[in-house]
């Protein structure tokens, strides 16, 4: 089992590392004037979306795992997945985002995109404060 946690560990950082960045990426196309760098940042979106969505589903199926395995149970659990499920969410709308960019459908300015980047550092924090303290 700690190889699944292990495992279940470094998917979710990956998977972190692509929604703390995805997001940065449209602040900066958002604001981007010209057409060349507009194209490299679809190409960048695309490329980075591709490959966090793998890793996200693993990091989801490792949880699953650990979760059947240790057969956690209390109020912090039922909590987390809330979050885990509002985290998905917002993958999926991030994608919806790329899609958006790619097609020149952009609907939001360069600060609604840096406002968008905070919410998985706060679902982040939330997460580890109930995994390690689970306060209820």
């Amino acid at each position: 089992m700690l190889w699944i946690k292990a495992l279940h560990i470094i998917f979710v950082v990956s998977w972190f590392a692509g929604l703390f960045y995805l997001p940065r990426l449209f602040v900066n196309h958002a604001m981007v004037e010209d057409q060349a760098t507009a194209e490299r940042l679809k190409l960048m979106e695309h490329k980075l979306y591709r490959f966090m969505t793998p890793l996200g589903v693993l990091a989801l199926v490792f949880g699953f795992w650990l979760w059947l395995g240790f057969g956690f149970s209390g109020g912090w659990l039922y909590a987390k997945l809330v979050l885990v499920t509002l985290l998905a969410a917002y993958h999926l709308y991030c994608g919806r985002i790329v899609a958006d960019f790619r097609n020149d459908r952009n609907r939001h300015g360069h600060v609604f995109y840096r406002w968008m980047n905070e919410l998985p550092v706060l679902i982040l924090a939330a997460v580890v404060i109930l995994v390690v303290v689970k306060p209820f």
